[in-house]
């Protein structure tokens, strides 16, 4: 019988960071450093690539490039490109703790799963050195993965399947059939779409949402409503076969994926 045996979750905006708000800020600064603002939707608009890719990506927004040739005289180069991931590291490395207070609903739910015999691997948009601050953080609040897979050592990042793969080789997952991608960015979905992967999305402290818990909590029920239809429907568009409000719909949805396996 045909079941899932691994969930695979990002970390920021998808099991902690609610809202998706550290790399967002370390991004906005590094730039303003240098005198080229970044708007906080741009950013969101590359979230879960490799930091640095996301880096170039924001480089090449015509307005950005527009905004430094302006400024400098010139084009940019990858030294400047380096140049503001060092300023980003820098920046994210001094705050990132602060971001690692998992989601709620996503410890006891990742905790009733592992019990049900599922296994817990992860990817990430980080690096090995970020994820060395992240993750004794987020353990110490309760949450704790059984792998972790960067992009570092391999050939890339998201949106390509890699690091799924990875999680599937180090928790020995014979099948793709068997796996599960759980994410909050739409480069998570397509992560998930290239592995060949079930793949679901969720809304609630998503990046795509980008919203605050107390933010939520005031917003009227109809724009927040309509927010979140909207969120979903970029995810669905990306290839998402489901899309959650939050984690603690995930058992229900891999109830159902099994049945769909063995009709």
């Amino acid at each position: 019988m045909k079941k899932i045996e691994c969930i695979i979750l990002d970390w920021a905006g998808t099991a902690v960071d609610y809202g998706c708000f550290a790399p967002v800020a370390a991004f906005i600064e590094s730039f303003n450093e240098i005198g080229v603002p970044v708007t906080a939707a741009e950013t969101r608009a590359y979230m879960g690539l490799t930091k640095i890719e996301e880096i170039r990506a924001l480089f090449n927004i015509d307005r950005v490039k527009a905004a430094f040739r302006e400024k400098f005289g010139r084009d940019y180069t990858d030294e400047d490109v380096q140049a503001r991931y060092v300023a980003f590291q820098r920046v994210l490395f001094d705050t990132l703790e602060n971001y690692s207070e998992p989601i709620p609903g996503v410890v006891d739910t990742v905790e009733a799963l592992r019990k049900a015999g599922i296994k817990i691997g992860s990817t990430t948009g980080y690096t090995d050195k970020m994820m060395d601050i992240v993750i004794p953080a987020a353990e110490k609040a309760g949450y704790k993965v059984d792998n972790c897979v960067t992009s570092d050592h391999l050939p890339a990042g998201r949106p390509y399947p890699y690091m799924v793969y990875r999680n599937m080789i180090d928790l020995a997952v014979p099948s793709v059939d068997c796996v599960l991608k759980y994410g909050d960015t739409i480069a998570d979905i397509k992560e998930g779409v290239n592995a060949k992967v079930w793949t679901v999305g969720v809304v609630m402290g998503s990046n795509e949402l980008a919203l605050t818990q107390e933010e939520v909590a005031a917003m009227p029920a109809g724009e927040l409503d309509a927010r979140k239809a909207e969120v979903r429907r970029r995810m669905l568009e990306a290839g998402a076969h489901y899309v959650v409000d939050d984690i603690t719909e995930l058992p229900a949805i891999i109830e159902m994926i099994n049945q769909k396996m063995n009709q």
